[in-house]
């Protein structure tokens, strides 16, 4: 099968959003995958559209949520953590720990993390909102500046220009 994908600017650096047949199936942050011999630029494919609208709005403040098709590739677990990520409500954080009690798993709470760095799908599955138990933020893929830029917004500590 086919993958397309297009590129966008953020406030967070340009991003890299790739579909596969009807679902988005990642969305990367600098520096991204390199295109493989089966993938092809699309910028005006209705799905990466619609996933590029979506994040606009995300950062302009005037989306909280996303409606979009989703298709992370990943483990039975990683793709539990996931979907567990999915449940975590715009403008609030939880802990590995938390995570893990709510897969009802909490003795995993380092495998939660290391689901968590392999996110195929950053800021649409919402990695980002996952800190360290003392508050503090800790490990994320697109580096903690990001995090505290994506937090922030929602948070409303800050306008993100578009």
């Amino acid at each position: 099968m086919t993958v397309r994908f297009t590129t966008m600017p953020s406030p967070i650096d340009d991003l890299m959003v790739v579909a596969e047949g009807d679902d988005l199936t990642g969305l990367y942050m600098l520096p991204h995958p390199q295109p493989g011999p089966h993938w092809e630029r699309a910028d005006d494919d209705v799905v990466l559209r619609a996933a590029r609208q979506q994040l606009d709005a995300y950062f302009a403040g005037d989306r909280t949520d996303f409606d979009l098709p989703l298709a992370p590739s990943g483990t039975p677990f990683q793709t539990q953590v996931w979907a567990a990520l999915r449940q975590i409500p715009y403008g609030q954080t939880i802990s590995y720990g938390e995570l893990a009690r709510r897969i009802d798993n909490p003795q995993a709470s380092r495998a939660v993390g290391l689901a968590n760095g392999r996110n195929p799908i950053a800021v649409i599955i919402p990695c980002h909102r996952v800190i360290g138990a003392n508050g503090s933020l800790t490990g994320y893929g697109g580096g903690l500046e990001r995090k505290q830029i994506l937090l922030s917004l929602e948070q409303g500590v800050n306008a993100l220009p578009v």
